[in-house]
């Protein structure tokens, strides 16, 4: 008695389950068929529907999500527009960093590298300007950037650097400190007092000048001996060197005290950008048909 209430209570509750069910699906508006409530139902009837219900919310959802996708590209555009410049400018800086980096990283080739041009643009100068050649000498040219890479970029390296700090030992501190510690720096003072008197008493009258006449009678002179190139040109510079050192003290003892100052991976640099700029001052101050190469060229 008792078993058979339980299965008639049982059946009870499936049958308002399942009308429940048919109501349930009858009353969801999702673009899919309707149960009638009269219609039986199934499990394959529940299936289908569901299937549809499923398939009805997610064309929703991607609706939805192009919507909003559609309207985020509309508000993020005229912000991309903005920012435009400003990542351009971001590149353009990051561009010139890595250009300045270059000489903080490679000072030597830097130096090589700008002492080869400088040279070369000086001498096509001298040509064109000085001289009104027509057509430029590329052998003499040649030359010049030979001794503008060894002499004025390895050797002067060399010497005013690598030399340098064994010589002056507070160079390297003093050359990288702001100009408020320079001041107060008495023993970087007196090592960069030191370096400008050495350079101009010691590198220039006795190793630059004679160095240069002995490459310059190897352009201009008949021989082919590498003694003549010496003798001759040491003679030539013994004639002119109360003008030689006259006017290199008047432009490189005022440059050197600047120079020596600056940061080391800079030193160079500024050295020969005020020999171009001392070189172009003479091609124009000098300037005409009548050959100047030893006054102009002696301000290498």
């Amino acid at each position: 008695m008792f078993a058979a209430r339980s299965v008639s209570a049982g059946r009870q509750m499936l049958t308002s389950l399942s009308v429940s069910a048919r109501q349930t699906l009858a009353g969801a508006s999702f673009g899919c068929a309707r149960i009638p409530a009269t219609q039986k139902f199934t499990s394959e009837n529940f299936m289908t529907e569901a299937t549809k219900l499923r398939q009805t919310i997610n064309i929703t959802i991607q609706s939805r999500g192009i919507h909003r996708s559609t309207a985020l590209c509309e508000k993020s555009a005229p912000a991309a527009e903005a920012a435009a410049p400003q990542a351009n400018a971001v590149a353009a800086t990051g561009f010139m960093a890595a250009v300045l980096a270059f000489p903080k990283a490679q000072p030597f080739a830097t130096n090589i590298i700008i002492a080869t041009i400088k040279t070369s643009i000086a001498d096509l100068m001298t040509q064109v300007v000085v001289e009104g050649k027509e057509e430029i000498d590329w052998k003499r040219n040649g030359v010049f950037v030979m001794f503008g890479m060894v002499y004025l970029g390895g050797f002067q390296y060399w010497l005013q650097v690598t030399q340098f700090r064994k010589m002056f030992p507070t160079m390297d501190r003093f050359a990288n400190q702001s100009m408020a510690m320079k001041m107060k720096d008495t023993a970087g003072m007196i090592d960069t007092v030191k370096q400008v008197l050495f350079d101009v008493f010691i590198h220039l009258p006795m190793m630059y000048f004679p160095t240069f006449y002995a490459v310059k009678e190897f352009v201009q002179g008949d021989s082919w001996s590498p003694v003549d190139w010496v003798v001759n040109g040491c003679t030539k510079y013994y004639n002119n060197f109360e003008k030689d050192f006259t006017a290199m003290f008047c432009v490189w003892f005022p440059a050197d005290v600047i120079i020596f100052a600056v940061p080391i991976w800079l030193r160079l640099p500024t050295r020969h950008a005020v020999s171009l700029a001392w070189t172009s001052y003479l091609s124009f101050l000098r300037g005409g048909a009548t050959p100047k190469v030893e006054e102009l060229a002696r301000s290498f």
